[in-house]
């Protein structure tokens, strides 16, 4: 990875970040801009943010971007987006992932590859979603998972979104691996259980990775750890 100086960054960079598992969004920002702070002499108000969530349950690309580049934040969160990950049939959760335990089971034997082939093909183009309980969209001025965790009920609206492809990479049930390219406002956790639910089954999601956000890809990126590592390797050498 090439250095940059002070100036580079309060200018405006976009950094491709490879977001580990378990992290945040909040955090691999955090780490980026404590190294940037530590080794470049920036003011501690410079500008820095994120282009799009990604949930600590997966990894992949995380665009970061700094200075006056964070303008173009609201354009990138706009692009289309890819994805890969396992969608475990026969079970759901509550939250449509693993943030919670498994709340229902349903019988796997009548899932064939055929049934599989067909119930992805109508997946494919603009559908209704409903986004997840345990989402942070907001409700009555709460995010929707803080009504989740005090089990109060909501009445959530279904939004129009668009999955441009669908593939699936990997049968073997009750594991299902895919990869998905869609439009913005998409939640992979949603598919994962409308897409259990329409093999007369139940699915949830047990893996995810962000692979593209428009035409940047997440093999140009680097985690935040390395990054940490370059810069402070190069700054030491440059004193």
């Amino acid at each position: 990875m090439q250095k940059l100086s002070k100036e580079d960054f309060l200018e405006g960079q976009v950094l491709l970040i490879d977001k580990p598992l378990t992290w945040s969004s909040f955090q691999a920002v955090n780490k980026i801009k404590y190294t940037l702070l530590k080794n470049l002499d920036l003011p501690k108000k410079f500008k820095i943010g994120h282009a799009g969530t990604l949930d600590p349950l997966a990894s992949g690309l995380l665009i970061i971007c700094t200075g006056k580049f964070t303008k173009r934040i609201a354009e990138l969160q706009g692009q289309i987006k890819e994805y890969t990950g396992t969608i475990t049939v026969g079970a759901t959760t509550p939250s449509y992932d693993l943030e919670t335990e498994v709340n229902q089971t349903f019988p796997t034997d009548h899932i064939s590859n055929e049934l599989i082939e067909e119930t992805r093909k109508k997946f494919i183009g603009v559908i209704d979603q409903f986004p997840p309980i345990f989402s942070a969209l907001k409700k009555d001025g709460k995010r929707l998972y803080e009504h989740a965790r005090v089990g109060e009920k909501v009445e959530i609206q279904s939004r129009k979104i668009e999955i441009t492809e669908f593939e699936i990479t990997r049968i073997a049930v009750p594991e299902i691996d895919f990869r998905v390219v869609c439009s913005k406002g998409t939640y992979i956790r949603s598919l994962a259980f409308d897409f259990g639910k329409a093999l007369n089954s139940g699915g949830h999601l047990t893996a995810l990775r962000r692979t593209k956000i428009g035409d940047f890809s997440v093999a140009d990126a680097i985690e935040p750890l390395a990054f940490e590592k370059i810069y402070n390797l190069n700054f030491k050498e440059a004193e």
